[in-house]
């Protein structure tokens, strides 16, 4: 079978039933041989669906008599299919999109329900066409110019009164904002809109405000890029560009990241370009290359990575060493693990040892490390446009447990570090539970720790940077995953 989309169906069909994205695309992918524009096709179709899920569901709602939740699942997916690719693929003509839409519905248990798949699809280009815009009907927009938290007042206060702090909220941690009904709208807008969940929605508006928030809705639902980072121990950057150029395939590079260069265009199979098997290379977003130069790793050093796989800080760390010293990479995953070794294998790194475990139970690493990194798991609420999936995954109630884990491993991963040492706190998420609040919780229970600022480390333009010394990259700003990371000292006269 090489038909993309009823492929694209199948893989949707065990997104629906519980698999990861990536996971259900792979299975799917494996079992075909596929000409790269039809496995383009099929990654575009299931990803932009799962992506784009709250916004489908709505053109059902608002177009069908029943609604979407009420669809049999395979009906609903396969509607799915058909209002992305009339929405939001432009290449594809209208009538495929409606066409080939019925014929997955025939092809699928559905052939009595043809006709109901047609008119509604084209129920939708006939309003498109009518009011010449989008059918799509959403919650009345308030006129509020750059909606934050300080613009949202109860009714009866002034403009500038602060909003009201409730119970538990904003994905109920710790704080919750109580927004008048315009505000509520505004984030049921977005969330329909951008397809992202209202409390999703609500903690970025807390933050940044109705432009930015919207900016970064935007940014989210983009194709991912794919950045390098060169493995200077093996080859320049020069010699990579040359060879990657040779190759057919377009590069950039990317400021303040000696080491990083970024993809250009369609690159077909990673592992087949020139460099990856020598371990010129490998794949690492930026705003990760950064936490690397955080951290700022010195030849001869220990250095303890507490969550290290599946290796890509890591190694980073090794070649900023020179691959000189120790470095001891720690994490409770066996075959997460096995994959940062055949990383480092590949790089052709030596200083890396694999340690297996929960980094919140090791004693044997007290006060023995110049530097440790501790990438925290998390929400990934700053990658969402890599996982498919993560929006409707996370919840309030799952970033709530995660701060709980952070806080563990940053209070035991704190004594591994020698007096006078660093330790950098990393995420790839843009939650203050689990940025901000677990930093100031762990000063506040840490005299002898301080936030340090980095000397000589660039930073991408428009890094906000606080005045408490922490770096949050977000993504409609600097072009590259979100990312929070700070960095601290432990002071000298520490026991």
């Amino acid at each position: 079978m090489t038909n993309p989309r009823q492929l694209a169906f199948i893989a949707l069909r065990d997104v629906h039933k519980g698999a990861y994205a990536d996971v259900a695309l792979d299975r799917v992918l494996q079992k075909v041989n596929l000409l790269d524009c039809d496995r383009r096709l099929v990654t575009e179709l299931v990803y932009g669906s799962v992506r784009r899920q709250r916004t489908l569901d709505t053109l059902i709602d608002q177009l069908a008599k029943k609604k979407s939740h009420q669809q049999p699942q395979d009906l609903r997916t396969i509607l799915h299919l058909g209002f992305y690719q009339l929405r939001y693929q432009e290449r594809i003509p209208a009538s495929a999109a409606v066409n080939t839409t019925v014929q997955l519905a025939k092809e699928n248990g559905f052939s009595g329900l043809t006709g109901f798949v047609n008119g509604l699809l084209r129920q939708y280009i006939r309003l498109a066409e009518k009011i010449k815009g989008d059918p799509l009907q959403l919650p009345e927009s308030p006129d509020l110019e750059n909606l934050s938290p300080n613009l949202s007042p109860k009714r009866g206060e002034a403009l500038n009164s602060p909003p009201s702090l409730v119970g538990k909220g904003a994905g109920g941690l710790g704080f919750a904002l109580t927004f008048p009904n315009d505000v509520k709208s505004q984030v049921e807008r977005l969330g329909i809109l951008h397809s992202f969940p209202d409390w999703i929605v609500q903690v970025w508006l807390e933050q940044l405000g109705l432009t930015d928030t919207e900016q970064l809705c935007e940014w989210m639902n983009q194709s991912p890029t794919i950045d390098l980072r060169i493995n200077p121990l093996r080859a320049s950057i020069e010699e990579v560009e040359v060879a990657l150029q040779s190759a057919g395939v377009l590069v950039r590079r990317i400021p303040h990241l000696p080491q990083a260069l970024r993809f250009i265009g369609n690159t077909g199979s990673i592992q087949k370009l020139p460099g990856f098997k020598e371990g010129w290379w490998t794949v690492q977003d930026s705003s990760a290359q950064l936490v690397g130069h955080l951290l700022d790793p010195q030849p001869g050093e220990v250095v303890i990575d507490a969550c290290a796989a599946p290796g890509g800080k890591t190694t980073h760390i090794a070649e900023l060493m020179a691959d000189e010293g120790k470095i001891w990479a720690c994490d409770r995953t066996p075959s997460r693990l096995r994959k940062l070794q055949e990383n480092f294998q590949r790089l052709n790194l030596q200083s890396i040892q694999i340690y297996t475990g929960d980094s919140r139970h090791f004693k044997q690493f007290q006060n023995t490390a110049d530097r440790v990194l501790l990438d925290a798991p998390c929400s990934g609420l700053g990658t969402m446009h890599r996982h498919a999936d993560a929006r409707w995954r996370q919840t309030p109630e799952s970033v709530r447990e995660l701060s709980v884990l952070q806080r563990e491993l940053l209070t035991h991963t704190s004594t591994f570090v020698k007096p006078g040492g660093v330790l950098v706190y990393a995420t790839c998420t843009l939650h203050p539970a689990e940025n901000e609040e677990v930093i100031s919780a762990f000063l506040a229970e840490s005299p002898d720790w301080q936030i340090e600022s980095p000397s000589g480390l660039e930073l991408p333009d428009s890094t906000d940077s606080t005045p408490q010394g922490w770096f949050k990259l977000w993504p409609h700003r600097q072009d590259m995953d979100g990312f929070f990371m700070v960095r601290l000292r432990k002071t000298n006269n520490s026991e």
